[in-house]
């Protein structure tokens, strides 16, 4: 029987690799599989079959050992043992043991397996360390496993979290390791540092070949640091919890690199991966993360919207129409949201129905009043919003003082009532340069709803941050790809030909029209009085609606049978 183990070990390790250092397996027939030390391998896990996996040949001064495996979106479980214990395994889609290794070993065994009736598609590597690495995880105290290198990841539609074990100093094969909590000076594990790095996905993509290909840049520590984007450095002293924001449909992969200042080196934890949003679901599904709801609304509002880009200055009343649905609709679903356990649905129907009304009540506010520069300030102060909201859009919006609530929302205010005090002066400007940036963003938004474009979160990270109240410690970094650049680029060329169009014949016009009330009321005195205005002979309303009332009964009336019935008086 050992004999055909041996056979069977050797004519695994006869197989090609793939490139860039990953191997492909298929199922074993023996329930065996060989891994090498830094090479990928993928192979299927079925249920019924669990897997007995090998390391063999490992070096005298590898230390410890972390072996990870990953699949897209089905669970597997990695254990020390062929008894799955909650304290010798993990199970998940990113999970990952450390391996101590005792004096002379050159060996390893663990087990795989899968609860999943569908056979699961995996790729795993076994990564090596030297006594002078940092181990991740190694001083433990939250999670299940003695020494946890697994970045432990959760999400809602708000924000990601990712949360991990503190890690320990390393130590030579045959030696007690360091205590973790007895000393905090420089010979300690108190001096490590924890880097957390974010890798973007290509949007749209979401394929199980795309995900497990681009975790291989995401491994090991060289990999890691050439290919992410480093977000934030924690201390021994900081939480080991980071948060970032949502984006559903968009694959994210995370990690943390260990650093060692003292003796320069590093260790990279197991890296975890997210697309916020679920698979084997159908409400949240990750192929229709955009509703219908979402998706009617968005796309009659995009319509409204270019209508407005390019002739909302003539069309003032649709304008204001337009200023005040956004308006009233805006804060209307933050207080629906934070209030009332209302379904998505029958809030976006409800914020429909009351922008609607707002918009109705700012044409009539104009129509009655007449007062410009009111209208103006709200035309300028949703110009403001998007400016203040694309300030905190970049990089200066994951600055450290803007996680205070009281700072971000005054300086988001004063962003936002800056844009209009500026142009007060020439308000047609401003009407103008509205038109053409709120009209064409709204075109952004539709896009959103049908396809995954990170220009949405411009706005979208404010009404989060004003739905939530733990959003204001997220990172709010997204990807900027080939999709984001087209996209962009049709807002930019949608503003502008919106913009100059709208200058270019609204040149030797009129700034604004006239004030309608006073038109109107002009216009019905000089009826009055001037008898030789054909209008002046036009009835009252009241009399010309009971005119046509009286038409209308005519017609479901009877018609009477012509000649007499009776006899001619002589």
């Amino acid at each position: 029987m050992r004999l055909l183990r041996l056979l069977a070990l050797a004519a695994l390790a006869a197989q090609p690799g793939v490139a860039g250092g990953a191997e492909t397996v298929g199922n074993s027939s023996v329930g065996m599989i060989e891994f090498s030390v830094g090479k990928f391998r993928y192979f299927k896990l079925n249920r019924p079959f669990p897997e007995e996996a090998i390391l063999r040949d490992i070096s005298s001064n590898v230390t410890f050992l972390i072996f990870q495996i990953h699949s897209q979106y089905q669970n597997t479980t990695v254990s020390f043992s062929k008894t799955v214990l909650p304290s010798t395994s993990g199970t998940g889609t990113d999970k990952g043991l450390v391996f101590i290794l005792r004096p002379e070993q050159s060996m390893c065994f663990w087990y795989l397996e899968t609860l999943d009736a569908e056979p699961v598609q995996n790729v795993a590597i076994p990564i090596s360390y030297s006594e002078r690495d940092p181990i991740p995880g190694g001083c433990n105290l939250e999670f299940d496993l003695d020494i946890d290198p697994n970045i432990y990841l959760e999400y809602d539609f708000f924000e990601t979290t990712i949360k991990f074990a503190p890690a320990n100093l390393g130590y030579a094969r045959g030696t007690d390791s360091p205590p973790c909590d007895i000393r905090t000076g420089q010979d300690s594990r108190w001096r490590l540092q924890y880097d957390v790095y974010q890798y973007f996905l290509p949007e749209n993509d979401l394929t199980e070949e795309g995900l497990l290909k681009h975790l291989q840049r995401m491994a090991e520590v060289p990999q890691v640091i050439a290919n992410a984007i480093k977000v934030v450095t924690l201390t021994a002293n900081d939480k080991t919890t980071v948060s970032f924001s949502s984006l559903p449909g968009q694959g994210v992969i995370y990690n943390v690199i260990v650093w060692d200042p003292f003796l320069n080196t590093s260790a990279a934890y197991v890296p975890a991966h997210t697309y916020a949003c679920s698979f084997d679901t159908m409400e949240g599904n990750c192929s229709s993360v955009g509703r219908i709801s979402t998706k009617v609304f968005f796309t009659l509002f995009a319509l409204l919207g270019l209508f407005i880009c390019f002739f909302g200055h003539r069309f003032w009343k649709t304008e204001l129409f337009f200023i005040g649905f956004i308006f009233m609709g805006f804060f209307f679903y933050i207080l629906i949201t934070r209030l009332t356990p209302v379904k998505y649905d029958v809030r976006l129907i409800l914020t429909a129905i009351t922008g609607s009304v707002g918009g109705i009540f700012l044409v009539a506010a104009w129509w009655r009043f007449g007062i410009l520069t009111l209208c103006m300030l709200c035309v300028g102060l949703v110009l403001g919003f998007l400016i203040s909201s694309l300030t905190f859009f970049t990089p200066l919006g994951n600055l450290t003082i803007f996680s205070n609530d009281g700072v971000f929302w005054v300086t988001f205010s004063c962003i936002a009532v800056f844009i209009p005090a500026v142009f007060m002066g020439c308000l047609r400007i401003l009407n103008i340069l509205t038109c053409g940036f709120i009209g064409s963003y709204s075109v952004v938004l539709a896009v959103d709803s049908y396809m995954y474009t990170s220009l949405s979160y411009i706005t979208l990270n404010v009404l989060k941050r004003a739905l939530n109240t733990h959003f204001r410690s997220a990172f709010t970094n997204v990807p900027f790809q080939t999709n984001d650049f087209i996209i962009l680029a049709v807002w930019g060329m949608l503003a502008v030909s919106g913009i100059t169009l709208q200058i270019r014949r609204e040149r030797g016009r009129r700034h604004f029209p006239p004030h309608p009330y006073k038109l109107w009321k002009r216009e019905r005195e000089r009826r009055v009085t001037n008898i030789l205005d054909p209008s002046y002979h036009i009835p009252p309303l009241r009399e010309r609606l009971y005119g046509r009332l009286t038409q209308i009964r005519e017609l479901f009336r009877k018609e009477q049978p012509a000649g007499e019935r009776t006899p001619l008086l002589l």
